[in-house]
């Protein structure tokens, strides 16, 4: 991500982030997204760099400002005045403040621990899964009947927050049901201004090597660091770690290959 759309994201959570957080906020965000996606000529219209920022956003007044509440209004001015460079990076940016609605909620009911932890177990469950993962990606099935298969697995027994992402997740908005997923939960990381690593190894660590190993990660990246673990029998010894961009390969597999590398 360039460092200009970075900016304009930032700009934008911090609007969202200076309204009270509500469920009944992400679902007018999600409804908007919805009806941005099935009307071309109303991206376009929010969207179009030839009208001045301004209009654009006396537009979205216009158009939304009886239909949602105000702090809805007030996200998507902000986002119709900034320059997104096309119609799905406009649409992209309201889905982000949809679910960081829903993870500031959470965070407000002292559940957000709780969710990172379901939903990572949903991504891992679909990940292991060939067949559930190929029925959730087959853009031949509506949209609405993949999200009815997920949520008919996960209803009663995850929170209603959890089951609501997992389900926007189905429609894949970063290609693939895991990267969506994986988008949420580094959302929730940084609402705490932390970062996500992902630990596989071969068999599940206890309690105390997985602390020992977070305090490791917090000391080197320089912040509080949250371990997804996953298990994979594959793994000879040690561990693999991947924080952000970088990959730690530790185990003898790895090492294995570093040498074969290095020899050849």
């Amino acid at each position: 991500m360039s460092a200009a759309a970075e900016s304009r994201l930032k700009a934008l959570d911090a609007v969202l982030d200076r309204q009270p957080a509500s469920e009944a906020l992400a679902d007018e965000l999600f409804a908007v997204v919805e009806a941005l996606g099935s009307q071309p000529s109303l991206r376009r219209a929010l969207t179009d760099p030839s009208t001045p920022d301004e209009v654009r956003q006396q537009l979205t007044q216009t158009l939304f400002g009886e239909r949602v509440s105000g702090a809805t209004v007030a996200v998507l001015s902000e986002a119709a005045r900034a320059r997104w460079g096309t119609a799905g990076s406009f649409t992209a940016a309201l889905e982000r403040q949809g679910v960081r609605a829903l993870l500031r909620t959470a965070q407000d009911a002292g559940q957000l621990d709780e969710l990172e932890d379901q939903l990572f177990k949903v991504e891992r469950m679909v990940d292991a899964n060939p067949e559930l993962r190929r029925a959730l990606g087959d853009r031949r099935t509506p949209l609405e009947g993949r999200e009815e298969l997920l949520g008919g697995l996960l209803v009663g027994r995850v929170l209603p927050s959890v089951v609501r992402l997992a389900k926007r997740a189905v429609a894949a908005r970063q290609r693939t049901f895991d990267l969506t997923a994986e988008g949420y939960l580094k959302a929730a990381a940084e609402l705490r201004e932390r970062a996500v690593a992902t630990v596989t190894v071969a068999q599940a660590p206890t309690p105390e090597q997985e602390a020992r190993l977070r305090a490791a990660l917090s000391r080197q990246v320089g912040r509080d660091v949250n371990v997804r673990v996953v298990v994979d029998p594959s793994v000879v010894g040690g561990a693999r770690v991947t924080l952000g961009d970088e990959v730690i390969e530790g185990t003898v597999a790895g090492r294995l290959t570093d040498a074969q590398r290095k020899l050849a």
